[in-house]
């Protein structure tokens, strides 16, 4: 009797996971840095574009999908 082989799962990375999500069209969406504090010095323009959601950079978003094996 043999054996059958069993692919093992993979483990998302869970920190990534709270991070990033991939859209329905294979992007990556994460937030923009620089969003946190000393957020007076900022303009009200600039905080209001750092509050929405981001696309990542394309060089970032294989690093990204490899920890979200199951786009999360």
């Amino acid at each position: 009797m043999v054996k059958a082989k069993v692919k093992l799962k993979l483990k998302t990375h869970r920190g990534a996971a709270k991070r990033f999500k991939i859209t329905a069209g294979g992007k990556v969406v994460g937030r923009h840095a620089y969003a946190r504090h000393i957020l007076t010095s900022k303009a009200r323009k600039r905080k209001r574009r750092l509050a929405k959601d981001a696309m990542v950079a394309p060089g970032d978003a294989a690093q990204v999908r490899r920890m979200l094996p199951y786009g999360n």
